[in-house]
């Protein structure tokens, strides 16, 4: 699978890493960054059109406030893994619509799929991520074909791949997130909000 990383930050540093056996390719805003995170994960850096003609799958792991490098890029077809959270990031959008839906409204054609946005960046960088020694399992939501290619990214991570609907449950993927991670920041376990019976 030839999978594009855009970012250079945790993120993509984290999750390309799991990903070595396939073909991976560096975009970003910085190009320097880029080139040193491509080093690391022998990757190739692109610039951001050609990682997206190249590529059967683009990982959009950009803060929320960059999402427009999509625009106009040749995406249509193609797998594109929204991990974005907006706590702290949101100022400047419009509230009300999901990110993954601003982000399909963004790319035409492309295939969306909300995954990995609910464990901060250090549990992506455990081999295999572990919750309390058990394997983590990712909730994913978008077009079942999609979603099929991504749990397979899922898998190659050391998860369990959680499909949970289409596109439009992606919201709830995005509240659960901002409801945990602002509980947590106001030092708080939400661990404890969410045990199951």
């Amino acid at each position: 699978m030839r999978i594009a990383l855009f970012g250079t930050g945790g993120m993509a540093q984290a999750l390309g890493a799991h990903w070595s056996r396939h073909s991976l390719a560096v975009s970003g805003r910085d190009p320097g960054r880029a080139t040193a995170l491509a080093r690391e994960l022998g990757a190739s850096a692109l610039p951001w059109a050609s990682a997206a003609e190249w590529a059967d799958v683009v990982l959009l792991g950009l803060p929320v406030s960059a999402l427009s490098v999509v625009t106009g890029l040749p995406l249509a077809g193609k797998v594109l893994i929204d991990c974005t959270n907006t706590p702290g990031d949101s100022d400047s959008l419009p509230p009300g619509t999901p990110v993954a839906t601003r982000l399909a409204a963004a790319a035409p054609g492309a295939l969306v799929v909300k995954a990995f946005n609910l464990a901060p960046v250090e549990t992506w960088r455990m081999t295999p991520p572990l919750f309390e020694g058990r394997p983590l399992a990712v909730p994913l939501c978008g077009a079942p074909a999609a979603v099929d290619v991504v749990s397979e990214l899922v898998r190659d991570v050391g998860c369990t791949p959680l499909p949970a609907g289409g596109l439009d449950r992606a919201a709830l993927l995005e509240a659960t997130a901002a409801f945990a991670i602002g509980l947590w920041r106001a030092g708080f376990d939400t661990r404890a909000a969410f045990v199951s019976g």
